[in-house]
């Protein structure tokens, strides 16, 4: 016993609309793959956090806020990567270290 028709116009229908489908599901999978090869590609090309950051407070030419680590989750909007030695400069001119973080015991600065 056969669950498909039996006779042929109804078997050619089924075989379009089984081959439409098949079509449909090859594109969204090509889509899916351009997705996902264009999303490796960005994580790839995306630079490295920074080791260390500066916090600014409010206003153009604003003063230090923070020194912070690199994988600080309370690092603000305002901030811009440094290197060690300006994350050092910067708390030994008094900017405080981030009180979460404590970059001045991860950069063993010692007031």
């Amino acid at each position: 016993m056969s669950d498909l028709p039996p006779d042929l116009p109804r078997l050619r229908t089924l075989r379009t609309w089984h081959a439409m489908w098949l079509d449909r599901l090859d594109k969204a999978i090509a889509a899916a793959e351009q997705r996902e090869a264009e999303r490796a590609r960005g994580l790839a090309a995306r630079p490295s956090a920074p080791d260390w950051v500066v916090e600014t407070g409010i206003g153009r030419g604003a003063p230090p806020v923070y020194v912070h680590g690199g994988d600080c989750h309370m690092i603000g909007t305002r901030s811009r990567g440094v290197d060690r030695d300006q994350a050092l400069r910067a708390l030994a001119e008094g900017v405080p270290a981030c009180p979460h973080c404590r970059a001045d015991t991860e950069l063993g600065y010692l007031e």
